[in-house]
Formats: structure tokens, C-alpha cells, sequence
């Protein structure tokens, strides 16, 4: 089975994002870059099956700029065998991306697809079932445990009223969630050996998919400052402040 990995470079989780002078978008001179978060789990849970012999290869691909080689190599450390880069500069919308991804879908044919259910930069939680779309591949979203049986998937979902258990026909879509598993570090030795695995650059004319985007965006702002919060003596004063300052109940 070969498994396609879908990663995106993000800003890092621990720095604190500031918005440029004129709002036009989120300053990212001198910020720390590193791979989304879920899409480290996604990473992760393709590195379990191959260890347990369900996959034979795992093929990571990025859509960015050239400095996103170093999330790829990031993945090839931590276990992924070669990679894809598709290259470009410009500010892609979730269809764009799922476009370009069903392309390289299209190249690879594979089995599973596995992407993070979200990225933390903009968080629109659609690639994945945008590439559903495209593809015709049956999805699972949200997974929290993820089984291969045979030619099925059975993905164990996070719904609001618990969880639910879908069996898929492969090729497949999955989309991982935080309680899926918890991505490892990678070792020194596998960093060195990520340098060596191959690496491939695509550009989206090469797929021949169109990028032009239909959202245009007008203004980023900084979220409003919170007040400080205060206390209250008694369950009274906290009804009466809840009734008639925030006016809730």
C-alpha cells in the first residue's frame, strides 16, 4: 500500500503572530516556520502502519514556497521515504490546494491519503473534504483511531455525540484529529538521512492546474484586547452582574 501524506508550513505554534502595519496579512519576516501540527499526526499515523507492515511506502508532498523543503525533510526524518514539493508563492485557497493535490494523487495513485484535519494559520478544515470531492474516494474526518483491514478502513470519528465508526473501500481520505496518536522526535541519525531521500519539485502549470484565486483579502486585524476579569463575593452578585452588566440570562 503506498500512502500519500499531505503537510503544510505553518507559522510555529509557540510564536506569537503580529499582523503587518498595513493589515494586509500576518508579518512572517524573521518568525519561525514549522509543519502544522495535525499535520505531524497525520505524518505520524502513516509511519505506524508501514512499521506494522500495512504500508509499504510513504510519500509526503507540500504546496509552498521553497523554504517548505524543510518541513519535507522534516517528514523524511521522521520516517516518510520521498518527497514532493509543489511549488508556489502564491496565497493558496483550500480549493486551490485540493485541486493541486488531486493531481498529485492523479501521479501517484494512492491507496490512503492522509491529511491534519485543519491548519492552525488559517483554519478552514476543507482541503481534505474538497479533495474527497475531486477524487471520489470515500473520506473519514476527524479520525481518532484509524484501522486497515484488507481492502477497508475503518476510522473511528469524532462526532459531538461521541464517536463513530465508518468502514471505508479503499483508496481512501482520512483527515486526523489531536487524540489520533502523538507524533515522535526525530533522532539525529534519521535528520542525516532525511538529506539523502529523494526530493521532488513540481510547479502547478507541471499538473496543469489552475491557481487563480475567487477570495481576495481585504483586511487582517488583531483580535480585541479581553478585560481583565474580576471576582464576586457570592453567587447573588455573579447572577446580578451576568443579568444586568452582560446581560446574558
Amino acid at each position: 500500500m503506498k500512502i500519500l501524506v499531505a503537510v503544510k508550513r505553518v507559522v510555529d505554534y509557540n510564536v506569537k503572530v503580529r499582523v503587518k502595519a498595513d493589515n494586509s496579512g500576518v508579518d512572517l519576516a524573521n518568525v519561525k516556520m514549522s509543519m502544522n501540527p495535525f499535520c505531524e499526526i497525520a505524518v505520524e499515523e502513516a509511519v505506524r502502519l508501514k512499521e506494522k507492515g500495512v504500508a509499504s511506502e510513504i510519500v509526503v508532498v507540500t504546496i509552498g514556497p521553497t523554504a517548505a523543503q524543510e518541513q519535507l525533510r522534516t517528514a523524511l526524518a521522521l520516517g516518510a521515504d520521498r518527497a514532493i514539493l509543489v511549488e508556489s508563492t502564491e496565497e493558496l485557497n483550500s480549493l486551490a490546494v485540493a485541486k493541486l493535490l488531486k493531481a498529485v494523487v492523479d501521479k501517484e495513485q494512492p491507496q490512503l491519503v492522509i491529511l491534519g484535519k485543519q491548519a492552525i494559520d488559517s483554519d478552514n478544515n476543507q482541503t481534505g473534504q474538497m479533495l474527497g470531492a475531486l477524487t471520489g474516494f470515500a473520506q473519514g474526518t476527524f479520525a481518532s483511531q484509524v484501522e486497515v483491514a484488507g481492502d477497508k478502513v475503518n476510522v473511528t470519528r469524532e462526532i459531538d455525540g461521541g464517536l463513530q465508526t465508518v468502514a471505508l473501500n479503499l483508496p481512501a481520505i482520512v483527515t486526523t484529529d489531536l487524540r489520533l496518536n502523538e507524533p515522535r522526535y526525530a533522532s539525529l541519525p534519521n535528520i542525516m538521512k532525511a538529506k539523502k531521500k529523494p526530493l521532488e519539485t513540481l510547479t502547478p502549470d507541471a499538473l496543469g492546474v489552475a491557481t487563480a484565486s475567487t477570495v481576495k483579502t481585504l483586511k487582517v486585524e488583531a483580535p480585541a484586547a479581553r478585560g481583565a476579569g474580576i471576582k464576586v463575593k457570592s453567587v447573588a452578585e455573579l447572577v446580578e452582574k451576568l443579568k444586568n452588566e452582560a446581560k446574558v440570562i
